[in-house]
């Protein structure tokens, strides 16, 4: 990730985020209330959150509703994780904050709490400093490698694309279930 990364601004941050965002808004719109709660059949499912602390949920297939509210918090995560590391403050922990996904049950929930995260997720470049602290990093895990503010950023986007991906699995699933 450090190495694309590296070449991309404050402004391709900005403009991949509205990308991202307008791509699972243009997913969004094609659902109905019911599609946002609809328990995929996904055999591959495991949730290690979940096995940890909620072990019934572990291998249920994620709904469109659960994906929103967990690719949403985990960008807003980094964003703001990103903002902190650019200001050269050294890594501290996560700053998350997940809504419980089971509590988004339409599609107007969902296309509010992305729009919400694209507000934030804007926002939050512009806590930059002018001169960003590009040497500032993290390896928040060990197999990541280390990122600092950009990086940190763009995974952000990345898992996006994983969970629209995920989502557009959901919608096939829903559509070649239907009459």
């Amino acid at each position: 990730m450090s190495t694309f990364a590296a070449s991309l601004s404050k402004d391709d941050l900005a403009t991949m985020t509205i990308q991202s965002v307008e791509q699972l808004t243009s997913l969004l719109q094609q659902c109905h209330d019911s599609d946002i709660t609809f328990v995929p059949d996904d055999p591959r499912a495991f949730d290690a959150f979940a096995a940890r602390f909620r072990p019934e949920e572990a291998r249920i297939g994620w709904t469109i509703g659960h994906n929103v509210v967990h690719m949403t918090a985990s960008a807003d995560e980094y964003a703001f994780t990103a903002a902190e590391l650019a200001r050269g403050v050294p890594f501290h922990g996560r700053s998350r904050s997940e809504l419980p996904w089971q509590g988004i049950t339409t599609r107007e929930q969902c296309l509010a709490r992305v729009t919400e995260s694209k507000r934030l997720r804007l926002a939050s470049l512009d806590l930059w400093p002018d001169s960003p602290d590009l040497e500032n990093g993290v390896a928040p895990w060990k197999e990541s490698g280390w990122v600092n503010a950009i990086g940190l950023f763009t995974w952000g986007i990345a898992h996006d694309a994983s969970h629209i991906e995920q989502i557009q699995g959901v919608l096939n699933q829903l559509r070649t279930q239907q009459p």
